[in-house]
């Protein structure tokens, strides 16, 4: 049975505008590539037409992985989350208690995750750390560089 992935609605449209312009724009231009390489002659030697043909089996490729997403996808209501515990799409300060660094960030879904944005994924280690945790609780979270101590500062939405 399939996985169901749960987005939040932003994250959704995303998903849906990625791949409505696969299926609009990048089809349609992989399509002419392969009409204008077909009309160039003999095909076994033609290598514009092999590369067009690879560029399309990639595409429907991505646009075949796009659609099951999509299909699995729930939106998550955030009118309805609990903010006692870290949980998915709570924006949680932390602080290093090894180093005093105070870091902010959003336990999203992964395909939503961007460390830039503060975004990070809910199955990376430090997310994981976190899940049913809450505010004074202390989690020493397991990461490539060791294990460092982590104190839950705040939640919120």
């Amino acid at each position: 049975m399939s996985e169901v992935l749960h987005v939040t609605g932003e994250g959704l449209q995303k998903l849906k505008d990625e791949l409505d312009h696969l299926r609009t724009v990048e089809r349609p231009l992989i399509s002419k590539m392969l009409s204008d390489a077909r009309d160039k002659g003999d095909l076994t030697e033609n290598a514009e037409y092999a590369a067009a043909k690879e560029a399309q089996s990639m595409l429907e490729l991505k646009i075949a992985k796009l659609e099951d997403i999509v299909a699995r996808s729930r939106i998550i209501d955030e009118s309805k989350i609990d903010t006692s515990t870290v949980r998915i799409l709570h924006k949680v300060k932390i602080r290093n208690k090894s180093s005093n660094a105070v870091m902010e960030y959003q336990l999203v879904p992964e395909s939503e995750a961007n460390i830039k944005l503060g975004k990070i994924a809910v199955n990376s280690p430090i997310a994981r750390g976190l899940i049913g945790r809450k505010i004074g609780e202390t989690v020493d979270i397991k990461v490539p560089s060791g294990i460092i101590p982590f104190e839950i500062i705040s939640i919120s939405v």
